[in-house]
């Protein structure tokens, strides 16, 4: 099986969207350099910074499924049926959209009601042995308190937002430590972080 990664584009402080969810300066980063790197969805094409750009194409190339939330679902409809890195998408819900999936019969989607580590397991199952990326936020941190995830990978923009949707969503009282980072990669205004998870002992404390 690949690797599990939680993955986004994260404020100094932490956050990675607003309450509203809207993404303020977060992706600033995708808009400011001269390397074009176009996406599958037509009308979106990215310009990165050349380090950027060589970090976003190889995780991309890398990346095998997504597993996402209801909230994030919602907000995107979907990416119209194609995520923008064109990779099939696993949705935890409760509540099948069965409206949207009715329209988009051929979307690359699948609606698990059975918790994180199922929706997990079947994005394992798409992926083979490419990466599974998590989307940050309440199921991230799910993955990361069971155990499930295997690197946290972080895009940290250098913008200070001082509320909004951690990362991590809301964890328990227990700290989870992480290992140092195997990746640092300097673009412009975004640092491209990965920090291993670390597995096999207890990483609590108090």
């Amino acid at each position: 099986m690949g690797r599990v990664v939680a993955s986004a584009s994260m404020s100094l402080d932490g956050y990675i969207a607003k309450n509203d969810n809207t993404i303020g300066r977060l992706f600033d980063w995708y808009e400011n350099g001269d390397v074009e790197v176009p996406t599958a969805t037509p009308d979106l094409t990215f310009h990165l910074s050349p380090q950027s750009a060589e970090y976003w194409r190889q995780w991309v190339s890398d990346l095998g499924a997504l597993v996402c939330g209801r909230t994030l679902f919602d907000v995107t409809d979907g990416w119209g049926g194609r995520h923008t890195m064109d990779v099939p998408v696993v949705v935890l819900t409760h509540r099948v959209p069965t409206g949207w999936v009715q329209a988009h019969p051929d979307a690359p989607f699948s609606f698990v009601p059975d918790g994180v580590e199922a929706a997990v397991a079947k994005a394992q199952e798409i992926a083979g042995d490419k990466i599974v990326a998590v989307a940050a936020g309440t199921v991230a941190g799910q993955c990361l308190e069971l155990g499930l995830l295997d690197e946290v990978a972080i895009d940290l923009v250098p913008v200070v937002m001082g509320k909004g949707r951690p990362f991590f969503g809301g964890l328990s009282t227990r700290d989870v430590l992480l290992g140092n980072p195997t990746v640092c990669i300097q673009g412009d205004r975004v640092t491209h972080l990965v920090f291993p998870a670390i597995r096999g002992h207890d990483s609590a404390n108090g």
